[in-house]
Formats: structure tokens, C-alpha cells, sequence
């Protein structure tokens, strides 16, 4: 499972040969200015919640893609089919075995909003599970004792988290999150993107080597394999 960082909280995701990309917020996004939106190949759209720092280039990149899934919750999910695009909706503790692997869909700890203001259903993160190897990805969230449910079920080779503060946990949150969760490494996001969410690397990093995990911290554009 190979996962690119396309800044703020947007991934791209290769397993099993399929383009999975998460909550693309890149083309107003400075930090991510070399990365070509209309590029990006997608066989699935995963969108955590309807903010518009998640939400805003869906559109672009299914029009480029015909034949890509939206998957979200069940709002979200009938919006876009709503305007003509495919579409899977989820709600919270259900899964569905996709053609690539199976995903979770899982509490967060947040708001869920259009930029209209209309309904954007409740927040949610994924759990996927692909080729043998499991990943988190948490959306927008606080700190929530629901992470300790996850490792019940499913052994993580890495959990995705926020770390800017402000509107979602900060590091030191995401260290325990990461306790929480039972996993070692921990690939950051949602910081840096505007004033609100800056965050200090090294500290951050020192902070998890404190809890002796391990934060990932990625150059935009750049890639892990797990």
C-alpha cells in the first residue's frame, strides 16, 4: 500500500491497483501548488466530511475520472450522486468488502458542513484493510476514547492523524491517540496549510519519540510504503 501526501488532509492511496483519493483539498492550497489536480487518477473518492478544506476539488477529479466511486457517509455520498456522479454511502461501525479491500467506517470527533452551510451528515474516519496491511485514517477529529474500539478488531501498520490543533487534536493528543490506536508510526496531517495549524516539527516529532512512537511528517507530494 503506497500513500502520497498531497497536503492539508488530502492522500492518494495505490493498493491492490486501484487509486483511492482522500479529502482533496489541493488546488487553493500554496503548499501543494506542484501538485497537478487533474492528473491525479481515481478509481475511489473518500471524503471524512463536507468542510470545504476536504471537499473542494471532488468534483474536478470525478469528472476526470468518470469512473470513480465517492464513498462517504450517507449524505455526503447522496449529494454527489445527487449531481450525477457515483457514489457508495457508509455510516458509522459499518463495512463493505470493496474490489481493493475492506473499509470501516469510523466515529470522529467533529463538525460536518457544506460551505453553503447545508447538512454534510456526521464526521466519520476509514479503516482500511488491503493486501494484509491496515491503515486509519481519522479525518478531522478530537481525541476520542472510540480509538481504543479500532486495535479490538483490526491490527493498525499505521494510523493517519491530524496534529495542527485549533480545529482538530494537536500532537500531543495524537501521541495518545497513537497509545490509544496500539500502532507505532503515525503519518501527520492537516497542519502547516494556514496560520491557525502551524505546527513546530522537531517538538512535534520529540513529542511522540516521548510516547516512543514514531511521527511521519511528509513533504507534499512525497510517498510511504506500509
Amino acid at each position: 500500500m503506497k500513500i502520497t501526501y498531497l497536503g492539508h488532509a488530502a492522500l492518494a492511496i495505490e493498493v491492490e491497483g486501484k487509486n483511492i483519493i482522500v479529502d482533496p483539498f489541493i488546488s487553493a492550497n500554496e503548499l501543494a501548488s506542484h501538485i497537478d489536480v487533474n492528473a491525479l487518477k481515481a478509481d475511489y473518492i473518500f471524503i471524512t466530511h463536507a468542510h470545504g478544506d476536504h471537499i473542494l476539488d471532488v468534483e474536478t477529479i470525478a469528472k476526470n475520472n468518470p469512473n470513480a466511486v465517492i464513498v462517504s457517509n450517507a449524505e455526503i455520498a447522496g449529494h454527489y450522486e445527487a449531481k450525477g456522479f457515483k457514489s457508495h454511502p457508509m455510516n458509522h461501525g459499518g463495512s463493505w468488502e470493496f474490489d481493493f479491500g475492506k473499509v470501516k467506517y469510523v466515529n470522529a470527533i467533529h463538525s460536518s458542513s457544506f460551505p453553503d452551510g447545508s447538512y454534510g451528515g456526521q464526521p466519520g474516519g476509514f479503516v482500511i484493510t488491503a493486501n494484509n496491511k491496515s491503515v486509519y485514517i481519522a479525518g478531522d477529529t478530537a481525541l476520542t476514547q472510540d480509538m481504543k474500539l479500532i486495535p479490538l478488531r483490526t491490527k493498525l501498520d499505521l494510523a493517519v492523524l491530524p496534529i495542527g490543533s485549533n480545529f482538530t487534536m494537536d500532537v500531543e493528543d495524537a501521541a495518545i491517540a497513537a497509545e490509544f490506536l496500539q500502532v507505532k508510526k503515525v503519518l501527520g496531517y492537516h497542519y502547516d496549510t494556514f496560520g491557525y495549524i502551524k505546527i513546530h516539527h522537531e517538538t512535534s516529532k520529540e513529542r511522540f519519540e516521548n510516547h516512543n512512537k514514531e511521527l511521519i511528517l511528509l513533504e507534499v507530494g512525497s510517498s510511504i510504503n506500509i
